[in-house]
């Protein structure tokens, strides 16, 4: 396997397919704390057997595919997923296609061909609710049965709670969609972020003083509209900062867009790729009657946002980096 998080698809040539690795399983929406732990079981059986851990994950989500009109709030688009999964410490990261004929292939037979024949698995962590195969009749005590007779041993981790909460991708989108930005992060494991590149917007902003960088989220995003204590990064760069998003009622009411103020920056960020984690929630959008009630108000919106973010320094996403790409 080449040095660094490889990603391996469909496409990938079996002779570039390292055999007897140790998979994580699941769809890792948001790489939460189950997720995590989910992980780290299969880091310390590779561990155990001188064996890589990789994820074997499915894009695009089985949601998407079996409900495609129905709008599906993504805690993490694929790019930030595996981003996700190259700070947990994995090897790689087996990314299948969940197309009709894998929606279609039976429990025993994904297990077969695409674990056992092609993967070449020697040991699986899943968690208590994965499912997979034809009508999700593969399940974890169907691993756990079929692991003596195919010889690789499998680990099923129970579920995860927060003050006796279950944490799963769907509480955390509830969390989200609520503003409740401290008990996402708590079921994360870390702030939940964004990622996208600065567009040009209307400039009231600047005449305003508070020049923003503005970015065009997912249209299913979930996020509660408001105002948020933020951190970005760029590269390695941190800054600090405080962000609306929503529809600007006071202005013109329109799609939803991400507006970052970063406190003590002036250059020019168009066209770069910002990282926006949420590190707490300050208040909802609200309509001003008048233009300065509002720099009141961001004058306001930014000393909180101050108070927060240093009541949580160096708060930020451990994010990996893919060094390669089997394609």
């Amino acid at each position: 396997m080449t040095p660094g998080f490889t990603v391996i698809r469909d496409s990938t040539p079996l002779t570039a397919i390292p055999k007897g690795t140790v998979v994580a399983m699941g769809n890792f929406d948001g790489v939460h704390l189950g997720h995590r732990a989910v992980i780290a079981a299969a880091l310390q059986m590779g561990r155990a057997h001188g064996r890589p851990a990789l994820a074997v994950t499915f894009e695009p989500h089985p949601r998407k595919f079996f409900s495609p009109n129905t709008p599906q709030f993504r805690l993490t688009d694929e790019a930030a997923k595996l981003r996700l999964l190259a700070g947990t410490g994995l090897a790689g990261a087996v990314v299948m296609i969940f197309d009709k004929a894998r929606a279609g292939t039976t429990a025993q037979d994904f297990i077969h061909h695409d674990l056992i024949e092609r993967l070449g698995v020697s040991g699986i962590a899943v968690g208590y609710d994965f499912h997979f195969g034809k009508g999700r009749v593969g399940s974890p005590s169907l691993l756990v049965n079929e692991a003596p007779r195919l010889g690789i041993e499998v680990d099923v981790q129970p579920h995860i709670d927060i003050e006796e909460r279950p944490v799963s991708s769907s509480a955390i989108r509830m969390a989200l969609a609520e503003g409740q930005i401290d008990d996402a992060t708590a079921m994360l494991g870390g702030p939940w972020f964004v990622c996208g590149e600065v567009i040009h917007g209307e400039k009231r902003g600047r005449d305003l003083g508070y020049p923003t960088a503005n970015i065009r989220l997912d249209k299913n995003c979930g996020l509660k509209h408001g105002i948020y204590a933020v951190r970005a990064g760029r590269g390695s760069e941190r800054l600090d900062g405080v962000a609306s998003f929503g529809r600007r009622p006071t202005f013109d009411n329109g799609a939803p867009l991400l507006e970052i103020f970063l406190f003590d920056f002036n250059g020019d960020l168009y066209g770069d790729v910002l990282d926006v984690a949420f590190i707490g929630f300050i208040r909802e959008e609200l309509k001003f009657d008048s233009v300065e009630a509002l720099v009141a108000q961001m004058n306001d919106d930014s000393a909180w946002a101050r108070a927060l973010l240093a009541a949580a320094p160096g708060a930020f996403p451990k994010l990996g980096t893919i060094l390669s790409s089997q394609e």
